[in-house]
């Protein structure tokens, strides 16, 4: 996939979601203003893949991830493990996980679970935790970040 564009007045992402196997890469924002269109692929791309169902991600979390990139020199796709979970798919994740929260931000389009290929796992949640952005988790064991942008903790 090429390389993420670091145009200054452009902010771009490109994303493979693990789930579907479908990949994205476009500028969601340019010329002062978020791209409306950009956007909806967004949402389809990071939608509940068990539902299908489709829900506005939060453009604070696209800047947060934009913002991610450019502090660990990552410039391919993130690799989405989850983006948007309907209440009913997070209630059933919950059921069988503890490190689900029933009350996640994951339901509000504010949260991702992620993967940055080539920047380490570790440094990732360094850098995330560093940008005082919202909350940050670490799940070495599953191999991935989660970030959103609600309150600043960490877990």
């Amino acid at each position: 996939m090429a390389a993420v564009p670091r145009i200054r007045g452009l902010r771009a992402l490109a994303f493979h979601n693990l789930h579907t196997d479908e990949r994205l890469n476009l500028a969601y924002w340019q010329n002062g203003k978020y791209s409306r269109p950009a956007l909806t692929q967004i949402n389809h791309i990071l939608r509940d893949h068990y539902s299908g169902d489709v829900y506005p991600m939060d453009v604070r979390l696209m800047d947060l991830l934009c913002d991610l990139q450019n502090k660990t020199g990552h410039d391919g796709a993130i690799e989405v493990i989850s983006g948007y979970r309907s209440p009913k798919t997070n209630m059933m994740l919950a059921r069988y996980s503890d490190g689900v929260s029933k009350r996640s931000y994951h339901t509000k389009g504010m949260a991702i679970d992620i993967r940055m290929p080539g920047v380490p796992l570790r440094g990732l949640y360094r850098t995330a935790l560093g940008m005082q952005r919202g909350g940050v988790g670490y799940y070495p064991e599953s191999q991935f970040v989660h970030v959103d942008v609600g309150p600043v903790r960490t877990w």
